[in-house]
């Protein structure tokens, strides 16, 4: 069956304005600097420490070009401080097994290998198992279990930074977190495993989990008072809250954005079997004040209705505390990622209300697969992008090539108006249970483009059960989801078939929809841990 450009009295006007001027926006920025986490060979002396010995005697005395060999299978009671040294030589800090004990760089640990690794245990009155102090730099751990003391409130169990440091200058830097198990304790309480306040860390190949609450929000990792960059990649990453922010408290220091942020080839996840046990379970990935930030290749995956509405991915821009109106997200790229089994998919929010922000600028969301996204079976709306814009409006937001299977309305919106918003190149159902374009006060389709995304770029969508009539001309209009043609999407391949009249039909003479190659090359190993690219350098 063929599909033709429908073209409705009265909106060949609005789809000519749509093609031109300002709404064709400014692409995001990537990260300006991408950290290498290449491991430098030691250049100093071993510092052997056996089982009761003094951990933190030896970090005391090592020297830059060191190698302190912590004893596989031996249990150290933190914290343990990193001080601020002289020279630039990195300090390792690593297991005593054999290299071949682990895998090698570029390949995630798992808790399989911790009959290799020491433990580092929180101390029980401090919550903390590493703290870098003000200014400590230069230090790598490999190998190394890092865990939750039994019976005692965890906090930070890896601080890179306190939060409370008032200049960049005090922070930690040039630390990396590589192959190791961080963790808090099945049926227990634990808040947070990294904290990454400071300047150029990394954390990469490891496995972070455990960490839930009933009441406190918990995180893998968190960062809102360090500058960045920061490397986030080949990570198994855990957590009932949100299992990665960036923002969520007010930096200390003033006009402090985060920046410079890859995150790359990451699994996002949530147990299922925490669903009605861990009540404080809100997203997988939120962003409140960040700047140029790459999340790429990520599978993110499994959250519900709880302490939120179980949406998946959150760009909330949030001046958290009061007291850091240069709040913002500027320059986001989100591509190439895999987001299923969800309560709703996309969360925007561009800017704070009622605190005071800048606003939302420049995000690109493209090649992403939205699969799964189920009110029905996680809770919440089943809704696919919820836009909200009350204090102020976004610049530059475009969204395309993506493909999504929802239960409720492709997007709801709400607050005033935007500029420079570009919806292009989709495919989703407008599903019978809920709406297309919808605004909160709005009738669905052109009203509501009109009045929150004027002077807008929207065309080569195709939209399985709209009303072509509602809907700006230049896009598609199937009755079903079964019309687009997948190769096998009750078998999960939403590739297009060769029959499918919108293969090769995208404004850019692709296929409509996310490029599923891509995704799934960008994606391939992600699950296991062994990525064939999580090392090299990004592209844009």
């Amino acid at each position: 069956m063929g599909y033709r450009i429908a073209v409705v009295p009265g909106l060949l006007a609005l789809l000519m304005t749509l093609q031109v001027g300002p709404a064709w926006g400014h692409p995001p920025e990537l990260p300006r600097l991408f950290l290498d986490t290449t491991l430098v060979p030691p250049t100093g002396k071993t510092i052997a420490v056996t089982n009761g010995a003094d951990v933190q005697a030896a970090i005391d005395n090592a020297q830059a070009g060191d190698v302190i060999m912590l004893q596989a299978g031996a249990t150290f009671t933190g914290p343990f401080t990193l001080p601020k040294k002289r020279g630039h030589g990195w300090i390792i800090v690593r297991t005593s097994a054999h290299d071949s004990t682990l895998p090698p760089p570029g390949t995630r640990v798992t808790p399989s290998h911790a009959a290799a690794m020491p433990k580092i245990v929180a101390g029980a009155s401090s919550g903390h198992a590493i703290v870098a102090a003000s200014g400590a730099h230069h230090f790598r751990f490999i190998g190394i279990e890092v865990m939750a003391a039994e019976g005692s409130t965890t906090f930070d169990l890896v601080q890179l930074g306190s939060g409370s440091d008032r200049s960049t200058r005090a922070l930690p830097h040039d630390i990396i977190i590589d192959r190791c198990y961080i963790h808090g304790l099945a049926g227990e309480a634990a808040i947070r495993g990294v904290a990454l306040n400071g300047k150029r860390l990394a954390v990469i190949d490891s496995y972070l989990a455990e960490f839930k609450d009933q009441v406190v929000d918990t995180q893998a990792i968190m960062g809102w008072n360090g500058p960045g960059p920061f490397k986030i990649v080949n990570n198994y990453l855990e957590a009932a809250g949100e299992n990665v922010i960036f923002g969520g408290a007010d930096p200390s220091i003033s006009n402090l954005v985060p920046s410079d942020i890859e995150i790359r080839e990451n699994h996002f996840f949530k147990p299922t079997t925490w669903r009605g046990v861990w009540a404080a379970v809100k997203n997988l990935f939120e962003i409140k004040n960040a700047r140029r930030v790459l999340v790429e290749g990520n599978v993110f995956e499994n959250t519900w209705q709880a302490a939120q509405d179980g949406y998946a991915i959150l760009f909330t821009v949030r001046d958290q505390d009061g007291r850091a109106p240069w709040s913002t997200i500027e320059d986001v790229t989100f591509q190439k990622n895999i987001i299923r089994h969800a309560g709703s998919g996309l969360d925007i929010l561009t800017a704070d209300d009622p605190n005071v922000s800048r606003n939302m600028k420049r995000i690109l969301i493209r090649d992403n697969l939205f699969d799964d996204i189920s009110g029905v079976r996680w809770g919440g709306f089943g809704r696919f992008i919820t836009y909200l814009g009350f204090a102020g409006a976004s610049v530059d937001v475009t969204i395309e090539h993506n493909t999504a299977f929802h239960e409720e309305n492709i997007l709801l919106a709400d607050g005033i108006a935007h500029t420079g918003f570009i919806y292009r190149n989709n495919i989703t159902p407008r599903p019978a249970a809920g709406f297309g374009f919808i605004g909160s006060d709005t009738a669905e389709g052109v009203p509501t483009l009109t009045a929150f995304f004027p002077v807008a770029v929207f065309q080569g969508n195709v939209l399985a059960g709209a009303d072509s009539a509602i809907y700006p001309a230049a896009n598609f209009f199937p009755s079903s989801l079964d019309e687009v043609d997948f190769v096998d999407r009750l078998g999960g391949d939403y590739r297009l078939a060769a029959t499918s009249p919108f293969k090769n039909a995208a404004t850019d003479g692709t296929d409509v929809g996310a490029d599923i190659d891509a995704l799934e090359a960008a994606t391939a190993g992600v699950i296991s841990g062994t990525p064939e690219t999580c090392h090299m350098s990004p592209e844009g």
